[in-house]
């Protein structure tokens, strides 16, 4: 099922690590024919480490992803498809950095520099027409991690986990770019109940008639 316009629109799915974004951006892919974006986690030089050694590989995550997502945002304003992407440039600068940087995993030369990196690429950037934010809380995370059996992701400090998702509730309070659609994870699961996707779609649904 398509949108009932040929206009092309940018939806993208936020949410904390493990919250489902993966899932429900391939499943909504499919039900509406986008055109899904997805993070590149598995060919990411430096997760891995970062996980090992916060601290160290902090500040080269952080601009490995910015160059990456920055990439993609054009590319999907270039392709003149509809597209869904798999988290946005936002959350790397307005939550992942700074809290590496508030819990001094990452020195404040180093974060200066990305602000100011990501400052500079915003202004190129337009905002996504819907977005789509997934909250969970921290045993749900958590939860949802272990299935999945990432092995870089086992080392996950809780108190990482934590103010990350105390972030993400600060940035979605005073988002003001454009429409927000709210997913409520822990009291719903649309990757086993085929009745928990069709009311998140039906949602979408009334929120992409609205933008026209």
């Amino acid at each position: 099922m398509e949108n009932n316009s040929d206009k092309p629109m940018h939806i993208a799915i936020a949410g904390n690590i493990g919250s489902g974004k993966t899932t429900l951006c391939g499943l909504l892919a499919r039900h509406f024919n986008w055109q899904a974006h997805y993070e590149d986690v598995d060919i990411n030089p430096y997760l891995p480490s970062f996980y090992e050694d916060m601290q160290r590989w902090s500040f080269n995550l952080q601009v490995y992803f910015l160059n990456s997502r920055f990439r993609q945002v054009i590319q999907i304003r270039n392709s003149g498809q509809t597209v869904v992407q798999d988290r946005t440039i936002y959350e790397d600068a307005h939550i992942f950095a700074p809290n590496l940087h508030a819990m001094n995993l990452m020195t404040k030369r180093d974060f200066d520099n990305y602000a100011s990196l990501f400052e500079l690429m915003s202004t190129f950037v337009k905002p996504p027409d819907l977005l789509i934010y997934l909250r969970a809380s921290v045993p749900k995370l958590v939860s949802q991690i272990q299935k999945r059996g990432r092995e870089y992701e086992n080392s996950i400090r809780l108190d990482y986990l934590r103010s990350l998702n105390d972030r993400y509730e600060a940035w979605i309070s005073t988002y003001s770019s454009g429409k927000v659609l709210i997913v409520e994870v822990d009291n719903t699961n649309f990757s086993e109940r085929p009745e928990d996707l069709a009311s998140i779609i039906e949602r979408i649904n009334a929120e992409i008639h609205g933008l026209f």
